[in-house]
């Protein structure tokens, strides 16, 4: 078996706990006991006002694929410590778990449930790992791809990363995830391919110096491609090579081919300087029109600053930091317990913790987003328990959960439930949007943020309340677990 075939079957891709918990929960006669768990996250990546939900269309792949293969068995009963009833388990294995989610590319935020699984415990703990994994990562891309795109104010921002990424899959997924945040395309070709993801390119600069001159190289390629002439500059000199080269290629085979110059691109030196040189080369050559791309290790405040400083760029491809997330390169989303039913009984848990931001919010819950009627903004989300329903009808009282007297009643709006059914009892029975529509969703939902929360410096902070009645079950375990301890 070679390692593609191997990694096909991404049932073994789990940390070594989670099958040393079901050999313990099926031998300790937990199997058919329920259990829920909440998938969240507790810090924006960069300090940022908020996230955007990616990965969802991974995860769904893969929960749609869980079996467990012969060479699989063989390879835990090799290991000598599971059981043969957890082997034989393990044979007939069939995901039957209820999933709820945000959809993708909605803005999310801290200490809300991105994520709900319910279904036996074997089964909804052992999906952990790869859920974090799909979820974590194309969140993270997404997140710092959308702060590129806005610093940008407009201008296409291309993912150029791939050959940065930490592996074939953070290059292809990545690059959906940055597409699905903003960018306008990607320089990875399979994620086209695989995904629709607009390919993007033109040359690199062993295509000039593979070529007797720089003004051959241009020509040649011009010919070539004269509907989509974008032309690398800076191999030599910028200035008194580059532009004039491109110029001289416009003219000479560009526009007798009937066709208009793309653009340049420059990749090294004083971007802000560069651009505005050769932006006066241009329009006085009678290329108002041929646009400047920018790239070479760009980010959002390098983007931020050349506009500021007025650079004359029109679009930028970013790579290594973007498809990395360099700035902070981990989103931290977890897995955690929320309840359990068993013996007919429904029974919330918490987690508690010396450190108060591990503190876990407990029971079957509901994540809504409150709307503004007369702005269309988002006032505040609030998670509660998942019978409730927040009737806008009403004046709905919002209030901090840690510092409670911090309270606003809210009139004139539309509640919103964002968690919604992927799964029942193992079933899909969501549509997967095309990633168009996904891009276009996320747009939307950053739209409806106000801009002290999309601010770059100092955001201002989202409200994530509580409802009442799951702000008292919290309370109440809270106190009755610390009373075990006295």
């Amino acid at each position: 078996m070679n390692s593609r075939e191997h990694f096909s079957n991404l049932t073994m891709l789990t940390d070594f706990y989670e099958l040393t918990m079901a050999n313990g929960y099926l031998t300790s006669g937990l199997k058919d006991v329920t259990a829920y768990f909440d998938v969240f996250f507790r810090r924006v990546p960069d300090d940022g006002g908020f996230a955007i939900m990616a990965g969802l269309q991974q995860t769904i792949e893969y929960l749609t694929s869980l079996r467990f293969t012969e060479d699989d068995i063989a390879y835990l009963k090799n290991k000598g410590i599971f059981s043969q009833e957890f082997l034989d388990y393990l044979r007939d294995f069939e995901f039957t778990c209820d999933v709820w989610a945000v959809p993708e590319g909605t803005p999310i935020f801290p200490n809300e449930p991105i994520m709900k699984i319910k279904g036996p415990v074997i089964q909804a703990q052992f999906v952990e790992t790869a859920i974090l994994l799909h979820i974590n990562h194309q969140s993270l891309i997404a997140t710092k791809a959308n702060r590129i795109v806005r610093a940008a104010k407009g201008r296409a921002v291309m993912e150029f990363g791939s050959r940065r990424a930490q592996g074939a899959d953070a290059a292809i997924l990545g690059a959906r995830a940055a597409y699905i945040a903003g960018c306008s395309g990607t320089a990875c070709t399979i994620t086209d391919v695989a995904y629709g993801v607009p390919a993007l390119g033109t040359m690199a600069h062993s295509w000039i110096q593979m070529f007797d001159s720089e003004l051959d190289a241009f020509k040649a390629y011009a010919k070539q491609y004269p509907n989509s002439c974008t032309l690398l500059v800076d191999t030599y000199n910028t200035l008194k090579s580059g532009i004039p080269n491109a110029i001289k290629t416009f003219n000479e085979v560009v526009v007798p081919a009937g066709c208009r110059p793309a653009g340049i691109r420059i990749d090294s030196g004083d971007i802000s300087y560069l651009a505005g040189k050769a932006r006066k080369m241009l329009d006085d050559a009678g290329f108002p029109d041929c646009k400047i791309c920018a790239s070479n290790s760009l980010d959002e405040h390098l983007i931020r600053e050349l506009l500021t400083n007025g650079a004359p760029v029109d679009s930028f491809g970013v790579g290594e930091r973007l498809i990395t997330a360099a700035s902070d390169s981990m989103f931290g989303g977890v897995y955690k317990l929320c309840a359990v039913d068993k013996d007919g009984q429904h029974i919330p848990k918490i987690k508690l913790s010396e450190n108060v931001a591990k503190l876990t919010v407990p029971g079957d819950k509901q994540l809504w987003r409150l709307y503004d009627l007369e702005t269309g903004k988002a006032i505040a989300d609030v998670v509660t328990l998942v019978d409730e329903v927040i009737d806008s009808s009403k004046p709905y009282e919002i209030f901090d959960p840690q510092f409670t007297w911090k309270s606003k009643i809210c009139t004139n709006f539309r509640a919103e439930r964002l968690l919604v059914q992927i799964f029942d009892k193992g079933r899909l029975i969501y549509d997967c949007p095309s990633i168009g529509e996904i891009r276009e969703h996320c747009l939307k939902g950053i739209e409806s943020l106000w801009s002290e929360v999309t601010r770059f410096e100092n955001p201002h902070k989202y409200y994530v309340d509580l409802s009442r009645d799951l702000w008292d079950l919290r309370e109440r375990l809270i106190k009755e677990n610390k009373s075990r301890f006295k």
